[in-house]
């Protein structure tokens, strides 16, 4: 596909939402704002409208890259010690985990700041799936299935994910008409403002934060015994964030920080890129064991230092460090380390064994959260979102049809822990959208699903591009691995030492080569959905790409001004 401006996003509707905005002159961040509200819609088992929303941009005029967290605290009311003495070293399922819940803020503050248009002109087709309803698709149908049980446990919940007791089937209608009725409350604030767009868009955030909404949600969680307050809710801000820069190969990568995973994926870069393009292809293919090994280090040292980086004891910048760098490369042998050990900083936490459980361990389950959105429009501003938070594991708020924030869950209730909870501290996020520029031009926005294999699937893809001379296409089809083999980021943070999955289409001599190496393989489908699903837009001149990944249920489309696009 070719054209003036690229779009991928985890759903139809949403690329629908997006190409309808840029066919009308709205700009990256519009587009990227009415796709983002609009998955919280139609992948709500994946995605919540009161979830988390963190975003990266790049603004052609300025050539600066922006970054916003998205992401909620703990309540004031937080207690870490209570809750070890109450439910142990895990943030429990249900109202417990809910921190405040910032995607509405986030999309409100990237459409004010950067955008041109309204809320009421990004959020109409949201509206619509959300009143009238969506299909169906299988993807949703064998989530829900899957996790039954647990929706069945919040009636309220269930009301919605299990209407009539029955599973939603594929073709079926889903309509949610309490988050309809949300959703128009911050459109009738927007409109009764006497203001201009900015003031609009002040009121219908003003409306979910202290109105009817949170009124709602306030009440729910004082009737439940949950956190959530008032004040919490009516002194939430979106925090700016500076971005991790790492040049990688011919281009330069602009990540998240250590709020999320982005430290995580710019150290990841950072390594290779250090290690040079020789040591990640062996026989024409990807060296499967390096980059595993890579990625061993990469999460042993987020698990050792990475947290809300005002809580943090080293400088996040020390893990892009050359010597850091450099000796966490020196430690990879032509054996499997099964769970290495965190490199050396000037400061290292003892690590927290944790203990596994008898749960189906997540490789198996596959990580139950998130969607992407990327935009790059015809004057080259880009727009990288990862929106999530999922349904199953909390309770949607009576009237509202918002399962408000469980993003606790990749908190510990362990005192003295790195990541243990605390008023006002942000959870470790596992979303980290990237984008990248080649000599100081728009080329790439980027990102995934996945949880712990977000930064795994995103390195892979760039690898197969930039190292082994794949076209896009074909990189994003290219059998993927994973591995676990660290303490996993979601409650109960399982740890599987020398375990890695691979898609079962991988060649049969780099399966030969991991076992001969010691690693503890285990096959997923091809094409698993369980692998991530990128959605990637790219810009080369005046020539525009936009892929979405065939493992989920994402579509992409290209276009021009005022031209129809074409969609796949």
């Amino acid at each position: 596909m070719t054209g003036h401006w690229a779009v991928a996003t985890g759903h139809p509707i949403a690329t629908a939402a997006a190409t309808r905005i840029l066919q009308r002159g709205g700009n990256a961040a519009d587009a990227g704002v009415a796709a983002g509200i609009t998955l919280g819609v139609v992948q709500p088992d994946l995605v919540s409208f009161a979830g988390v929303a963190p975003i990266i941009q790049y603004n052609a005029r300025t050539g600066r890259v922006t970054s916003q967290d998205g992401v909620g605290y703990w309540p004031a009311a937080a207690d870490v010690e209570k809750m070890h003495r109450d439910h142990g070293d895990h943030v429990p399922e249900g109202i417990l985990r809910t921190v405040i819940p910032a995607a509405p803020a986030s999309w409100i503050k990237a459409l004010s700041e950067h955008g041109t248009l309204t809320f009421k002109d990004v959020s109409e087709e949201a509206i619509r799936a959300a009143r009238e309803g969506f299909e169906v698709y299988p993807l949703f149908a064998n989530f829900i299935a899957d996790r039954a049980e647990k929706y069945a446990r919040f009636p309220s919940t269930a009301e919605i994910f299990l209407p009539d007791g029955s599973l939603p089937k594929v073709g079926d209608v889903f309509r949610q008409p309490d988050l309809a009725w949300t959703l128009e409350q911050l459109v009738a604030a927007e409109a009764a403002c006497d203001g201009d767009r900015h003031a609009g868009l002040a009121a219908a955030r003003k409306a979910f934060y202290e109105g009817p909404i949170a009124e709602k949600i306030v009440a729910f969680h004082a009737a439940e015994g949950g956190l959530l307050t008032a004040e919490d809710l009516a002194t939430y801000d979106v925090r700016d964030e500076p971005t991790q820069a790492v040049r990688f190969r011919d281009a330069e990568f602009h990540c998240c920080g250590a709020w999320c995973q982005g430290i995580s994926m710019a150290e990841a870069l950072a390594m290779v890129e250090t290690a040079g393009p020789d040591a990640t292809v062996r026989d024409g293919k990807l060296d499967l064991h390096f980059l595993t090994e890579v990625l061993k280090r990469v999460f042993a040292d987020r698990e050792a230092f990475v947290t809300d980086p005002r809580y943090m004891r080293v400088p996040q910048e020390s893990l892009l460090q050359a010597e850091f760098l450099k000796a966490r490369l020196d430690s990879i042998g032509p054996r499997s380390d099964p769970l290495p050990d965190a490199g050396s900083c000037r400061h290292n936490d003892p690590q927290v064994a944790d203990k596994n459980t008898d749960e189906q361990p997540v490789y198996a389950l596959g990580c139950a959260d998130t969607s992407h959105v990327s935009v790059i429009d015809a004057d080259g501003n880009i727009f990288s979102a990862t929106p999530s938070d999922p349904s199953y594991d909390t309770v949607v708020v009576p009237g509202t049809g918002l399962s408000v924030s469980s993003r606790g869950s990749q908190s510990r209730a362990i005192p003295g822990h790195l990541n243990a909870l605390a008023p006002g501290k942000r959870p470790r996020l596992t979303p980290n959208p990237i984008l990248a520029l080649r000599d100081g031009k728009p080329w790439m926005a980027m990102g995934t699903p996945g949880g712990d294999v977000q930064v795994q699937a995103m390195l892979q893809v760039l690898l197969n591009m930039l190292d082994l001379g794949m076209a896009p296409e074909d990189a994003i089809r290219a059998p993927r691995v994973a591995t676990y083999a660290f303490p996993g980021s979601f409650a109960p943070h399982d740890v599987h030492p020398n375990k890695l999955l691979y898609e079962d289409d991988l060649s049969a001599d780099q399966q030969a080569d991991l076992l001969s190496r010691g690693h503890d393989l285990e096959p997923w489908p091809s094409l698993t959905w369980k692998a991530g699903g990128i959605c990637m837009a790219l810009k080369t001149g005046d020539t525009t790409l936009a892929l979405a990944d065939p493992r989920r249920a994402g579509t992409s489309a290209t276009g021009s001004v005022p031209n129809l696009p074409e969609v796949h």
